[in-house]
């Protein structure tokens, strides 16, 4: 497949969804992060969620088109490989496809594939003994 024009590509993240409004806010905030650093990249970057949340896959590849997205990039904001990032999430992305005659999609690999996570689960375990260091003194200080 020749390299789209950015200026028709759109990036769709896509998580499970929650009920927990806090949950959804992870995936509404990556897609802000990942629209701020992707400048003019893409014509569009939208979050969604696979179920229990608006927006939906639907609703974002409406957006994304409406944006005049040509290829709909599907980012798997997962952990890893399972039902939904390997069945659910494709069926549901070629369904939205289905409406716009012409519209490429491609899906990701989950993003737990990458080992790039290792160097950030490292930095967390680093940063909670610190707080757990940090705490620890505090309780000594105050005679605990």
């Amino acid at each position: 497949m020749p390299k789209p024009d950015p200026r028709r590509v759109a990036l769709v993240l896509v998580d499970h969804g929650s009920r927990d409004a806090d949950a959804n806010a992870v995936v509404d905030s990556a897609a802000r992060e990942l629209a701020r650093q992707g400048g003019d990249r893409f014509v569009a970057v939208q979050a969604a969620h696979m179920e229990l949340a608006s927006p939906s896959v639907d609703e974002a590849f409406e957006s994304a088109v409406a944006a005049g997205a040509e290829v709909v990039v599907v980012v798997l904001f997962f952990l890893g490989p399972g039902r939904h990032s390997t069945r659910d999430i494709p069926a549901l992305a070629a369904r939205a496809a289905a409406r716009h005659p012409g519209l490429r999609v491609v899906i990701s690999k989950p993003l737990g594939e990458d080992l790039r996570l290792v160097d950030l689960a490292l930095v967390r375990a680093e940063e909670e003994l610190s707080r757990a260091s940090i705490a620890c003194r505090r309780k000594r200080r105050r005679g605990s």
